[in-house]
């Protein structure tokens, strides 16, 4: 414990025991007391508490001597009596202390200093709460009552639900184990190639066991792109984390990074609204970042974001990484590498690229093979054309083209490009192989040839009468009779044919 640190009762308490120590350890002669004390008397000391040099009276060393020699804890009876007033605050009276706490509790967020100046003029208006103690006093008594000040709620208002819950350290045991994910607006600005001057956002991605920063990079705008550009770059320098933490912004719960991360096997977490604190690794972090890297640029005329990005790069790798972080007694690169390591190899900067889409379903226009996504058509492959439902991955930030995957596994199938109408003026068209015709069955068809069997098996005549046809327009005679013995013929024609 440091000497700002011990209290002031104990610093006395040391004092005065290595003043009368050498007594309670060798006593003195019998009539030989007064003459040691005034030699203790005589010799400089130093204060416990401005450590400028004061001397003690023999009457104040003698009577530290009897206070400790019958005391079996000598320390205790040297150290300073807490007063009998102490925490009971007797300036402030009770009508004070109930206008003070009704005030507090209607003002959570006021300043010691604005709660005083208030309470002033309540006691100019009202009489009975007495005469008003110092400022000092006033603090004094707000913190031992525990009326501090709260902290602003500047985001979101607190939902019907929300529930406080309680804040704990915490730290995984292995690398890359957990990562962090924030975005951070900078306070310096920087000059846009449109001449404008803004204030760039700074994406950084940090390990929750070691502390290194995977990547961080500043961006024009805080957007869905920037997020996926810098944790692709973070996933190729450091390997494929196992979980990620972010906040509820509306980048890390987008379709594209959420779907990403899940086809990649990183397990997404959200902190709970509200609760900055459960990522407060990564907001930590940005404390090194405003004071030390942005300080060292405030003389920079003209800075730009490619300069701003290179000093980030520099400052990372040979500063942050190689100091020795207060809580790991290492520096974060030691840490990094002396692991153990759960990180997985990282994937291609194609397959990241197609990772981090965003999945969909369209109907193929089967008049002109094209299909219809984010407000743009795209051609789709005459050896696709008979697929009605296609399953598509899209970035909404690059629609120069989209991925045809397959439904069942997700492969990759082809690419698709946006349709191109001038091109296809051309009037040049490929030839489509039409399949093969199927060789046409001749004969009855099986299910009509068992019908009439079975029908033929009843034994039943037919229920129709047969035309005779020996006219020569194929109509009957005037007055011939039909006579059913000229069934039997057709009978057996038809028996003959199912046989």
């Amino acid at each position: 414990m440091s000497h700002e640190d011990t209290p002031a009762r104990v610093r006395w308490a040391r004092l005065r025991l290595s003043i009368i120590g050498p007594l309670l350890a060798s006593p003195a002669v019998q009539g030989r007391l007064g003459e040691t004390i005034a030699e203790l008397s005589g010799r400089p000391w130093h204060h416990p508490t401005t450590g400028e040099t004061v001397c003690f009276s023999a009457k104040t060393i003698e009577r530290w001597y009897y206070a400790a020699r019958s005391e079996l804890d000598p320390f205790r009876a040297l150290a300073r009596k807490v007063p009998k007033h102490a925490g009971t605050h007797p300036s402030v009276t009770p009508a004070l202390a109930a206008a003070l706490g009704k005030q507090h509790a209607e003002h959570e967020t006021w300043s010691y200093q604005l709660h005083y100046d208030n309470l002033c003029a309540s006691a100019k208006q009202d009489p009975s709460l007495g005469k008003l103690p110092g400022y000092a006093t006033i603090c004094r008594f707000m913190k031992d009552q525990g009326l501090t000040k709260k902290k602003r709620q500047t985001r979101v208002a607190r939902g019907e639900g929300y529930v406080p819950r309680e804040v704990r350290s915490f730290e995984v045991e292995h690398v890359n184990g957990l990562w962090h994910l924030d975005f951070h607006k900078g306070s310096l600005k920087v000059l846009h190639p449109s001449g404008a001057w803004v204030k760039p956002v700074m994406l950084g991605v940090l390990d929750d066991a070691s502390r290194v920063c995977c990547h961080g990079q500043w961006y024009y705008k805080e957007n869905t792109q920037a997020l996926v550009h810098a944790l692709s770059q973070g996933i190729q320098k450091r390997g494929l984390p196992r979980a990620l933490l972010d906040d509820n912004g509306s980048q890390m719960v987008a379709a594209e990074t959420t779907e990403g991360l899940l086809r990649l096997g990183i397990v997404n977490f959200n902190t709970m609204p509200r609760t900055p604190a459960q990522n407060g690794k990564q907001e930590s972090f940005w404390g090194p970042i405003e004071k030390r890297l942005l300080a060292m640029l405030e003389g920079v005329e003209g800075l730009t974001l490619s300069l701003l990005n290179q000093a980030t790069q520099a400052w990372i790798e040979q500063e942050y990484h190689r100091a020795v972080h207060s809580e790991l007694k290492e520096t974060p690169l030691e840490r990094y590498l002396r692991g153990p390591d759960v990180g997985r190899p990282s994937p291609g900067s194609e397959e990241l690229r197609r990772a981090f889409r965003m999945e969909i379903t369209r109907t193929q226009r089967k008049s002109d093979g094209t299909v219809a996504a984010c407000g743009v058509r795209y051609e789709v492959p005459s050896a696709y054309r008979t697929l009605n439902r296609l399953r598509l991955r899209v970035a909404r930030w690059d629609l120069s083209h989209v991925d045809l995957v397959d439904p069942r596994t997700g492969a990759h199938l082809t690419t698709l490009r946006p349709l191109d109408k001038v091109k296809n003026a051309d009037r040049a068209r490929r030839a489509l192989s039409e399949p093969a015709p199927a060789p046409r069955r001749s004969g009855i068809a099986p299910h009509l040839k068992a019908l009439m069997a079975e029908y033929a098996a009843t034994g039943l005549p037919p229920a129709y009468l047969a035309l005779d046809d020996g006219g020569q327009d194929g109509a009957p005679e005037d007055g011939a009779a039909l006579d059913p013995a000229n069934q039997d013929p057709c009978l057996e024609s038809t028996e003959e044919a199912l046989s």
